[in-house]
């Protein structure tokens, strides 16, 4: 094994553990990854792109502009001034890693126009392929990268804390169950998100929230872990996970109808290009209302824009060139996660956070299409020059890794119970009752699933207003005052002691 204590150990192998551990060279780093690498990962099922103010048209303040009103007054300015500022020069990275971005006839970068965007800026790689393309660019750079030893088949099960309590390493299990602590100079949590917590997801199954757990279990503060992003157009064809009609296909003249043939979206400001929530909660409404939703995106040259929803569509029976998609929402991204600062620090000493998992302060109450692998590739920048420039701490000896947490015997009554009282739309009523469920199984078998279901739904309890991916049918204006949430493992309770704490 070529792991020290002297390593960084980066968790997760999508866009944001992949750039972080390959900015983090010369330094060695131990990529711990439960699948092989470049599979598995959220990164490579993203459609979209990535957004880039590289337009002659564009500016990074018009994206930092677009990115402000996405976020419904929770995003940081300052976050999204800076993000949006870093875009150019991460696209240039991945260009000189090789990534072969589509072009126009001239050669410059083709730029498509995705929903709250004001101008057309994101980068695409093989039409809807972006995703995949990019995490096989990473994957093979880190592969022949000297510093980074990756381990595959490793889950991480615990942080390990040192005896001031600072992070100083990580327990992994591997798939025959042999336990072992991985002590390390610092921790990057590059874990992604939790839509496998729903029973109607576009992500990974995979993707539970376990690096949330970990950070709430190790003292790390979490933030607005109520705000989950519903993709409005997931396809509607009986697959788990749901296949994804990319928002992309909106950008380029899709349409959305309901079973009478009616264009619901219309009038609606924005139209089918609408901020996510707004499209999602109409389509919610529609399906509520007992009729179905398609995506008519017969356009003539669908099959060579948008190849990857054409092979999904087809594996699934489906002709999009002949006839429309069936759509409804589904769990897509979670806005909220770690709490981190400029630097991705978390609120514990040596862990840092980078991607879906950690609540930088970008996305606010609703994350604007395509700034997530931005987000990841601009703070696995920054987190590596964090990490490199602080003093070498000295590593405790001998940390004990403790057993792993047991999983969840309840996950399909998790996800259907998300779905139907911690989805698009949400009542007090639905979540006191979802709170007082997980409660029980939180307190009956310590799985990381219910603890993390558990903080999310007593957040979007708290939450007494709607707002962003956050909507409560019985506080439906927001609140005068925008207010982040924050989250600590003693913060978590069933809903009973929720309840006594409100009439307190």
């Amino acid at each position: 094994m070529n792991h020290s204590p002297q390593n960084v150990v980066v968790v997760g192998g999508g866009v944001a553990g992949l750039a972080t551990a390959l900015h983090l060279a010369p330094l060695p780093v131990t990529l711990v990854v439960a699948s092989p690498l470049g599979s598995e990962a959220a990164t490579g099922w993203a459609q979209g792109g990535i957004a880039a103010a590289i337009g002659a048209d564009d500016r990074p303040d018009f994206h930092a502009i677009d990115t402000l009103t996405a976020g419904a007054g929770l995003s940081e300015p300052h976050v999204a001034r800076r993000v949006a500022g870093a875009a150019p020069a991460s696209i240039d990275w991945l260009l000189d890693i090789g990534t072969p971005f589509d072009r126009n006839a001239n050669g410059s970068l083709a730029l498509g126009l995705e929903a709250a965007h004001s101008r057309r800026r994101i980068v695409h790689a093989d039409g809807d392929g972006t995703g995949r393309v990019v995490l096989e660019t990473l994957a093979r750079a880190a592969r022949a990268c000297p510093s980074i030893h990756v381990m595959e088949g490793w889950r991480a099960t615990a942080l390990l804390s040192d005896a001031q309590g600072r992070v100083a390493g990580i327990a992994a299990r591997d798939r025959e169950g042999r336990l072992l602590p991985l002590p390390a100079r610092a921790v990057v949590l590059a874990t992604g998100g939790l839509g496998g917590l729903y029973g109607s997801t576009t992500n990974p199954l995979g993707a539970t929230g376990g690096g949330l757990a970990l950070a709430a279990r190790a003292g790390a503060v979490l933030r607005d872990m109520e705000f989950v992003q519903f993709h409005p157009t997931a396809m509607a064809v009986g697959a788990d996970p749901m296949p994804l009609a990319t928002e992309a296909l909106r950008g380029e003249g899709a349409r959305l109808f309901n079973e009478r043939g009616e264009r619901f979206m219309a009038d609606v400001p924005g139209q089918e290009l609408a901020p996510r929530d707004v499209v999602a909660r109409a389509i919610f409404a529609e399906i509520a209302d007992g009729r179905r939703v398609v995506l008519d995106a017969r356009m003539r040259d669908i099959e060579s824009r948008f190849p990857g929803v054409v092979a999904l569509c087809r594996a699934n029976g489906l002709d999009p060139a002949r006839e429309p998609i069936p759509v409804r929402p589904a769990a897509h991204y979670h806005m909220g996660g770690v709490k981190v600062d400029d630097a991705g620090r978390a609120s514990v000493a040596g862990l840092w956070a980078c991607g879906e998992v950690a609540s930088t302060g970008l996305h606010g109450a609703n994350r604007l299409a395509s700034n997530s692998l931005l987000e990841a590739l601009a703070y696995g920048r920054w987190i590596a020059e964090d990490i490199a420039g602080a003093p070498m701490p000295t590593c405790a000896p001998g940390l004990a890794a403790p057993a792993p947490r047991p999983l969840s015997p309840a996950r399909a009554e998790i996800r259907a119970l998300m779905d139907l009282k911690v989805g698009v739309v949400r009542d007090a009523q639905g979540l006191e009752e979802a709170a007082g469920r997980l409660g029980e199984l939180a307190d009956a078998t310590g799985d990381d699933l219910s603890l993390v279901a558990l903080a999310i739904t007593e957040a979007a309890l708290r939450r007494e207003e709607s707002r962003g991916g956050h909507f409560r049918a019985d506080h439906p204006a927001p609140a005068a005052q925008a207010s982040h949430s924050q989250t600590l493992l003693a913060d978590i309770r069933s809903c009973d002691a929720a309840q006594e704490r409100r009439v307190a």
